[in-house]
């Protein structure tokens, strides 16, 4: 969800105020993505590396993610929607790890859609904690090494029990993975938009998806037969 900065630059605005309206389109989207049948939403909302950002910015972007765990929990109930949060959690406060563990508790039981949101997470890390899972396994006579394999992986991953993507949606014009979901995007489809952000809505939303719509997803193979 890039673009906030650029989008309160443009607007004359301090950062903050583009974050603020980041985080309103958050709500329409998770409500369109509900509407159209997409059960699985992925969002990037705080990356491990977002910590080296000014402070006073890392501060509004945790007070903004506060808020929105106060406010959405019982709109998320309402719709069924249940919500997930992977990444790290110990360097966030006692506060906001308390405000995250009540909300998904709140949300167990939404059973039309799950919406994930990706905070102080890397894609690296998460492969990081599978490996030395995996490695304290191994090293304790659990698992032999030669029962390894790609899902033992996939079941040790943060997003254990999501299906892998099928598209990532990159906005403001940036064309890079940035360590998000590494293992997990082996196969999904890309769509770069240059809208910022707070400009992404439905309709946005809608190009995106027509675009998937008519893509030919081979997954490394090739039809033997084309009609």
């Amino acid at each position: 969800m890039d673009g906030n900065n650029r989008w309160a630059r443009r607007e004359g605005y301090p950062g903050v105020a583009g974050h603020r309206a980041g985080a309103e389109v958050v709500r329409e989207i998770v409500s369109a993505c509900e509407s159209r049948g997409i059960r699985y939403l992925t969002l990037f909302a705080f990356s491990s590396e977002n910590w080296g950002r000014p402070r006073t910015e890392v501060r509004a972007l945790l007070a903004l993610l506060s808020r929105y765990l106060r406010n959405e929990v019982t709109k998320l109930v309402t719709d069924g929607i249940q919500l997930r949060v992977i990444g790290r959690r110990d360097r966030f406060s006692p506060r906001l790890q308390k405000l995250i563990e009540q909300a998904e508790a709140a949300t167990v039981a939404g059973d039309r859609a799950i919406l994930t949101l990706a905070l102080d997470y890397g894609g690296r890390w998460d492969v990081a904690e599978v490996t030395r899972s995996i490695a304290r396994d191994v090293a304790a006579g659990v698992l032999n090494p030669c029962d390894i394999h790609e899902d033992t992986i996939s079941e040790r991953l943060a997003t254990s029990g999501l299906p892998d993507p099928d598209l990532c949606i990159r906005t403001a014009g940036e064309t890079r993975i940035s360590n998000f979901l590494l293992w997990q995007f082996a196969y999904a489809e890309f769509w770069f938009t240059e809208v910022l952000w707070p400009d992404f809505d439905e309709t946005v939303l809608d190009l995106a998806l027509a675009d998937y719509a008519v893509r030919e997803r081979r997954f490394g193979v090739r039809p033997l037969f084309r009609q």
